[in-house]
């Protein structure tokens, strides 16, 4: 790109996921690339896929699930988006209220294994119901979203139906703490930095990483619209190589302390810059004892080939839609998912890949052992509770 800078406005949730957005934008990144970037903060996904879908913003931090549901016209106005760089990996965590976590393992079961975790949940719904008291309140960001996915995969492996057995609502992801504060949610899946916040505020206790559900989840994309990106390509491109900079510089830097301080500020994630810090490294402090908790893959942000769109991510997102009922069965559906996760507008920006495709970049990995996902009539029919289309 050459003369006046681009200036672009786009919209983002304030989420440590989004680091390398507001690095790219704050830092040096984005201006190397002839970009002048505006970044909006937004507090609820619904926001952020209105304003970029009728034009009020170029670009987005979304939701991966989300973007494919927008060109699905999935519950919202079709508007086909596409993705030219992931902006994230995993980087969510199913937290408790104290309250609920004493009740789920004050006698027995093992918190750290979710198959054992769901069955202790899956025992206290069944005694709440047989006591006649109120089902429980589980929280997640969005319909569309990993966060929804994780809480159903990790409930039903246990028995549980999510959407019988117990309340699952929507809450924007700054609202989290302070709903389980004032008691009206018992459990949460959001990422971070909001359940380190619960955490350090001592109203809960963070029982799993998303990455111990699934172990690799497309969490986070960069989304544009379509026509957008195809009238202006050097624009994605020039997208796509400034956050890719930024992630690298993320991954590789030795101050990650100047990183957490950038994201800290009020105006972009706004929370303490040792919540970040230690959000960037894996290694969060999960109960307000002090008790701490390391997993490098807790968010993945440019490592092991993240920034690039798969089409088997498309493919596993979509096998949840449809797993929960939020799509029906197309092979056309199956190619507008895929074309979302545009890996040729990524290798256009970046250089194509080595031929042989890193199996790090296989999506899902659950708990419970791997499914493959080509053939998704199969993959739905091995599960006792979800459709089964």
């Amino acid at each position: 790109m050459s003369g006046a800078k681009k200036h672009l406005r786009i919209g983002f949730i304030p989420l440590v996921d989004a680091a390398a957005l507001i690095v790219a934008a704050d830092g040096r990144f984005a201006a190397d690339e002839g970009l002048d970037i505006e970044l909006v903060r937004e507090v609820s996904w619904s926001n952020i896929r209105d304003k970029l879908a009728i034009g009020l913003f170029d670009a987005a931090h979304m939701l991966a699930p989300m973007a494919i549901g927008s060109s699905l016209g999935l519950g919202q106005v079709k508007a086909p988006l596409v993705a030219p760089v992931n902006l994230a990996m995993n980087g969510n965590a199913i937290t408790l209220s104290r309250a609920l976590y004493e009740e789920l393992f004050k006698e027995k079961g093992d918190p750290a294994d979710p198959a054992s975790s769901a069955r202790a949940l899956a025992a206290a719904i069944r005694a709440r119901e047989a006591e006649g008291r109120e089902p429980l309140t589980f929280a997640m960001t969005f319909p569309f979203s990993t966060h929804n996915y994780q809480l159903r995969y990790w409930m039903a492996a246990g028995g549980i139906d999510p959407d019988r057995d117990l309340r699952l609502v929507t809450l924007p992801p700054p609202f989290m703490v302070e709903s389980m504060a004032q008691g009206q949610v018992d459990g949460f899946c959001v990422g971070a930095p909001w359940s380190s916040v619960a955490v350090d505020a001592g109203v809960g206790r963070i029982l799993h990483f998303g990455c111990e559900i699934f172990a690799r989840a497309p969490e986070k994309v960069l989304a544009m619209r379509r026509r957008d990106a195809e009238a202006a390509p050097d624009v994605a491109h020039a997208l796509a190589r400034a956050i890719a900079k930024a992630a690298s510089h993320i991954e590789t830097t030795k101050d990650q302390d100047e990183i957490a301080a950038m994201l800290a500020r009020p105006d972009r994630v706004g929370v303490d810059a040792g919540i970040i810090r230690r959000t960037l490294v894996g290694k969060l402090k999960i109960d307000a004892d002090g008790t701490m908790r390391e997993n490098a893959n807790y968010l993945v942000i440019g490592k092991a080939g993240a920034l690039r769109p798969e089409a088997a991510q498309a493919v596993w997102l979509y096998a949840q839609m449809l797993r929960w009922a939020q799509a029906d069965f197309s092979t056309v559906g199956v190619e507008e998912a895929t074309r979302v996760f545009d890996a040729d507008l990524f290798d256009a920006a970046l250089g194509a890949p080595a031929a042989k495709a890193s199996s790090d970049r296989d999506p899902g990995g659950a708990f419970d052992g791997a499914r493959p996902v080509d053939d998704l009539r199969a993959y739905l029919a091995g599960f006792a509770i979800g459709c089964k289309t």
